[in-house]
């Protein structure tokens, strides 16, 4: 075909485009278009149209003859009359924009060719930030420049300044903040507001693009009828094993079968009346179980006027109320709010302890029982333990009959005779009195240069002697105005006229005779313990009164002693003491031995030399100790006001603790022959109380409260320091910290 009809052809086509739709003209040549398969790939089968896809294919021929073309137009053109010759179409360039007929809406629309980035667009007119080429800038980051040029030469970095003037630069310029450092050129690169609020985005945690709507509504695309999306696995064709049956399963039917006709295998019998679950109403009739019924949940306490939006006038605090209700703790409150008043309703705030009272309210219903409980009608007074009467319980000392005064000084120990005759007391000046129980009368009086801590008589009847502690010494007294014969035993037994012999074992302690004076105005022995024990604070007697044992302040080994006055010998039983030993004493009629330290009491075998039991009455620091008679029982006082009950056949726990105290107990002492003991404190009062044993291992004892003694005065925070008993009488014997020495009798 000739040029010349292919141009007339084309611009035939042309014409028809420009009839049907408002479209431009072409410049001049044509336009450079994909071909048609490559059109209807871009499109996408949008477009079903072959009129308006259908464009001449161009003849390389005409390519030749240009200038046939070119006048072919140009005559063609001059009898048209373009309308839109002067809009700004004309000033497009390539690409321009096909219209086609839409499928779905049935409008024409513009459809544009893609663009290849490769060739389409052209970077040549921008400006390289550097002119090192594409290299990592960080091979010269320790280096002056940042690489070389075309030439050769060093590309240098742009001066930077030091952090000082980074520093003042953010501080002059407000808008430092919105810049970044571009390795690339070596500058402050601003950011710009797309940026900036892509940043703000991220470091909101949000999603860094504007356009992103979370809640968008969900386009199905593979769901509905048509819609599948075809896969390999969906749509395989069906497998032969489903129609196929299956020989493994017939197996295991044909064997169930056998199982069932030869009988080892017995069919469900059909249920009948009795053996079908019985259904009853739970709400409505009377459960058949045995138990009470569930209760409801409680229900809301009602709101009051106070709780009103609106409340009275009476019902809205004053100022003053107000504070001190802010000042009251959250759980002293009588209620957990302030009565307020609003003019309307809608005026009300939320109400800030709704979340915590629901809170609350779902615990009491999770917590509160549901069961409801027959209330038990007992007397409290039954539950009390019926003790005796104390009228019943005499006698018991109930009154003072007598007090001896010291001069000065503390009274802090005192002792009584075997024969309950005589009361022998010193006083911390050194002042030790002799006197008379039934009368008070002072008989002798030693006057002792040392600070006496400790005197205790000796249980013998044989003999009658006292020792007295002193700072590091023992001496031994023999009392005025005894019978000759028991004066004469005395004398042999202290100081006899053979002396027994030196034992094996060397002691540390020395005994010295003193000479004797005819008017028993000094000691008639005296034991002297290494400089290392310090102060005695306890003496006790074995009960036959050849042995007795000490208990000094120096702690250790040399803490506590054994003394025999029969063969003038002493004996540290312990080579190391766990803790501070406070007191010891003497079984009554076994050869044990009991070492009460600070918190524990430790029961040893003196045969056969080993511990027995440890006692743990559970006392911050025990202050006193006594043995009963029978040795079956013991008592242990506290400055923590405990009063612990031991039975050492039971257990190595208390069988009582008794807190009648209200300040430190000081002494504690059972009487040798009636069924009491006494107790002592700092409070000034004395507590007597009916102690019976029984000889019946099965019987508990029984310990009744009798008496509080008081008379004694408070000096320095002190009371009542020590109490002993009277042997053959009801009697009680207490010593003070305000100088008196008192007898209680009945």
């Amino acid at each position: 075909m000739a040029p010349l009809a292919i141009n007339r052809k084309r611009k035939q086509t042309v014409d028809e485009l420009s009839d049907a739709s408002d479209t431009v003209s072409f410049p001049d040549g044509g336009p450079d278009l994909p071909s048609v398969d490559q059109e209807d790939d871009e499109v996408g089968q949008e477009s079903d149209s072959d009129d308006v896809d259908a464009f001449p294919e161009i003849d390389a021929g005409s390519e030749t003859d240009g200038e046939d073309d070119e006048d072919s137009s140009e005559s063609e053109h001059e009898g048209q009359d373009y309308e839109d010759a002067s809009t700004d179409d004309d000033l497009h360039i390539f690409p321009r924009a096909r219209t086609i007929i839409s499928d779905i809406t049935g409008q024409p629309k513009k459809v544009y060719p893609e663009i290849e980035p490769n060739y389409d667009s052209d970077s040549s007119t921008e400006d390289a930030p550097t002119r090192v080429g594409n290299i990592p800038l960080h091979w010269y980051d320790d280096l002056p420049h940042v690489g070389y040029d075309i030439d050769g030469k060093k590309v240098l970095k742009p001066a930077r300044g030091d952090e000082l003037d980074k520093f003042l630069k953010t501080v002059d310029d407000p808008t430092a903040w919105t810049s970044a450092f571009d390795k690339s050129t070596q500058t402050d690169k601003p950011l710009t507001a797309e940026e900036l609020d892509i940043i703000r985005r991220l470091e909101a945690l949000e999603n860094p693009d504007a356009n992103y709507d979370p809640y968008q509504p969900t386009v199905e695309w593979f769901t509905g009828t048509g819609k599948e999306e075809i896969m390999p696995l969906s749509a395989a064709p069906e497998p032969k094993r489903r129609w196929i049956p299956s020989k493994w399963e017939r197996q295991k039917v044909m064997k169930i079968v056998r199982a069932i006709r030869q009988g080892r295998i017995l069919p469900s019998k059909p249920k009948t009346t009795s053996s079908q679950p019985q259904f009853h109403a739970i709400w409505n009739d009377e459960p058949s179980s045995s138990h009470a019924p569930q209760l409801p949940a409680p229900k809301l306490r009602l709101p009051t006027h106070s709780e009103s939006y609106n409340p009275p006038e009476e019902y809205l605090p004053t100022e003053e109320e107000r504070k001190d209700w802010e000042a009251t703790d959250k759980e002293d409150r009588e209620r957990d709010y302030l009565p307020q008043k609003y003019p309307s309703l809608r005026l009300v705030p939320a109400y800030d302890q709704f979340i915590q009272e629901r809170f609350s309210r779902q615990l009491d219903l999770y917590l509160a029982p549901r069961i409801q409980r027959t209330k038990l009608n007992i007397d409290p007074n039954s539950l009390i333990p019926k003790l005796p009467s104390p009228n019943t319980l005499r006698p018991f000392p109930n009154y003072r009959s007598l007090s001896f005064t010291h001069v000065r000084g503390r009274v802090r120990c005192v002792s009584v005779s075997p024969d309950g005759a005589w009361v022998v007391s010193a006083d911390e000046v050194g002042i030790v009195c002799l006197w008379e129980v039934l009368v008070g009368c002072e008989v002798k009086r030693w006057s002792l240069d040392e600070k006496v801590t400790a005197v205790d008589w000796c249980p013998r009847m044989d003999v009658s002697f006292f020792v007295v502690g002193t700072e590091g010494n023992l001496r031994f007294f023999i009392p005025p105005n005894l019978p000759p014969s028991i004066l004469t035993a005395t004398r042999a037994f202290l100081n006899p006229p053979t002396l027994p012999p030196t034992p094996t074992t060397p002691s540390l302690v020395k005994w010295v005779n003193l000479p004797p004076a005819p008017t028993l105005d000094g000691p008639l022995l005296s034991l002297e313990l290494p400089p290392s024990s310090g102060l005695f604070k306890h003496i006790t007697w074995h009960h036959k009164g050849d042995y007795f044992a000490t208990v000094s302040s120096g702690g250790g080994q040399g803490g506590v002693w054994i003394h025999q006055v029969s063969r003038r010998h002493s004996q540290a039983p312990f080579k190391k003491v766990k803790g501070s030993v406070q007191l010891v004493s003497f079984h009554p009629s076994k050869p044990n031995f009991f070492v009460a330290t600070q918190r524990y009491v430790r029961i040893y075998d003196l045969m056969e030399q080993k511990l027995l039991k440890m006692l743990t009455p559970g006392i911050r620091w025990i202050s006193s100790m006594d043995v009963h008679p029978s040795g079956d029982h013991l008592i242990i006082g506290g400055y923590d006001r405990k009063l612990c009950w031991f039975d050492l056949e039971l257990s190595d726990k208390p069988y009582k603790i008794l807190r009648y105290h209200s300040r430190a107990i000081r002494s504690l002492h059972f009487h040798p022959s009636y069924p009491l003991f006494a107790s002592s404190s700092d409070d000034g009062s004395i507590q007597i109380f009916h102690a019976r044993v029984y000889s019946d291992l099965l019987m508990d004892p029984l310990i009744v409260p009798l008496k509080i003694l008081r008379g004694h005065e408070i000096r320095e925070g002190l009371g009542v320091l020590q109490v002993r008993w009277v042997p053959k009488q009801p009697w009680l014997v207490s010593s003070g910290a305000d100088s008196t020495v008192a007898v209680w009798c009945h």
